[in-house]
């Protein structure tokens, strides 16, 4: 039976998941490979070591919000040459810093960036600073290959959620395997390694906010209850996978990881730079892990929408899907919110059905993810960021509608519910309590005062 809230497809999946989203858990690509009780023992099983990610402060409280996973793996991360810059004469390796603000609206129709694999990302903006971890950014990818063989990345400036508009990413993590299609999101924790490949060689492109400052977890629910929003479960946690086999050797066994011909190449992200170095293991050595620390991804149609069943207009917070709290503020505060409108029943009755005029205090930089699998569609077909690339609404720059969007919504019959956002597209949204600077190729190549917001991204 067909069911009309998670996305069918068109690739389908191939890899085994954990489910739940903050719990701690553990995976063994060989049964044993975790230690009992002890977390570091004096010889781990398989002749592997153990190495510790702590993704936040060692004595973060409550408990709840301490992250930190163990590895046991056949060679430490430890074990690498000397870090050098990566290609630091490309815009995409050494973007020039964010600095354009203004009281305008700004709009991408498209973006017209350089293809490539997955170190070619463009900074579109950002707010704060990754050397101070305050604030975040936002970059832009168009994957037109695989990343070489015997390579990785990884980015020790933040956490990753990236979002496909149209294609697939098939990421290989240390921890496991993610499937990431369009209409799925994902999250890469700050320095963990990884690399993306194009699953059927179909191009790929979309979006990466990279937080800076904490990590993303699931909003809390209030009054709602415990149904609603995106529920935990719906999360899926890559299984461990270690790349190699084990070996006798005498009595024991030994994970032995297939390292390849030569030498691997790590690529990382510091300070928006790009910094290679080589190692002679694979990163990917991880026999098992377990931890409250690691990469997951979400289906965005599983979303369970709250709305006014009976007149006026929820505020946008109502579509949150992950958000990452601004910790030492006003509660309720964030660094970012991560929302998605998509298909929903709108039943409230003599209420217009789109949103009011606005001015926010937060920045609001809405993109459209290609929800539609067909791939003969025309969202699918045209080879570049579309139906539009993604517009910004930063800090109290008035936004709604025009006159002929508000004539056409207020003629509209509000007597019976209506399914809306149901045309194949899902309207994404980056919501930041701060001010987004624009790179200068991203402040020369946007519209400014943009005016038709609600044609372009508000379907019925």
């Amino acid at each position: 039976m067909s069911l009309p809230y998670i996305t069918y497809f068109s690739l389908k999946e191939k890899y085994t998941y954990l489910n739940g989203l903050g719990n701690l858990h553990q995976s063994e690509a060989f049964p044993g490979s975790i230690p009992l009780v002890n977390n570091h023992p004096q010889h781990p099983p398989f002749g592997l070591r153990t190495e510790k990610i702590s993704g936040t402060a060692l004595t973060a409280q409550p408990r709840s919000n301490n992250l930190w996973t163990y590895l046991y793996r056949a060679r430490p991360s430890y074990d690498h040459e000397t870090f050098e810059p990566y290609k630091h004469h490309l815009e995409t390796a050494n973007p020039s810093p964010p600095k354009h603000l203004t009281p305008n609206s700004y709009v991408w129709p498209t973006f017209e960036i350089e293809k490539g694999d997955w170190t070619v990302q463009h900074l579109l903006g950002g707010t704060g600073s990754a050397t101070e971890k305050v604030g975040m950014a936002v970059w832009l990818f168009h994957l037109d290959r695989d990343m070489p063989p015997q390579t990785a990345f990884s980015s020790q400036d933040g956490e990753a959620l990236i979002v496909p508009q149209v294609g697939a990413l098939d990421i290989q993590t240390e921890f496991g395997n993610l499937l990431v299609r369009q209409n799925e999101v994902a999250v890469i924790p700050r320095g963990v390694k990884y690399r993306v490949t194009l699953p059927e060689g179909r191009h790929a492109r979309g979006y990466v906010l990279e937080l800076y400052q904490g990590h993303f977890r699931l909003p809390d629910l209030g009054i709602i209850g415990s149904t609603g929003l995106a529920s935990a479960r719906d999360f899926e946690i890559p299984t461990a996978y270690f790349e190699g086999e084990l070996v006798s050797q005498g009595d024991d066994q030994v994970a032995v990881p297939n390292n390849g011909p030569g030498k691997w190449t790590i690529i990382s992200r510091l300070g928006t730079k790009l910094w290679a170095a080589t190692q002679g293991a694979t990163p990917f050595s991880v026999a098992g892990w377990q931890g409250t620390l690691y990469p997951y991804k979400y289906d965005v149609k599983r979303f369970n929408y709250i709305g006014n069943l009976n007149f006026d207009h929820a505020d946008p917070s109502v579509f949150v899907i992950l958000t990452a709290p601004a910790f030492g503020k006003q509660p309720g505060t964030a660094v970012v919110d991560f929302a998605a409108v998509g298909p929903r029943w709108n039943p409230p009755e003599k209420t217009l059905w789109i949103p009011w005029y606005h001015r926010n205090t937060a920045s609001e930089f809405v993109f459209p993810i290609i929800s539609e699998q067909d791939s003969t569609s025309p969202l699918n077909t045209g080879g570049k960021f579309g139906p539009w690339g993604a517009w910004l609404n930063s800090n109290m720059v008035a936004h709604g509608s025009n006159d002929g969007e508000y004539a056409e919504w207020q003629a509209k019959d509000t007597s019976k519910p209506e399914k809306l956002q149901d045309g194949g597209i899902t309207a994404g949204i980056f919501e930041t309590e701060n001010a987004l600077l624009l790179t200068d190729w991203a402040f020369k190549s946007a519209q400014k005062n943009f005016k038709d917001q609600i044609s372009a991204a508000f379907e019925e």
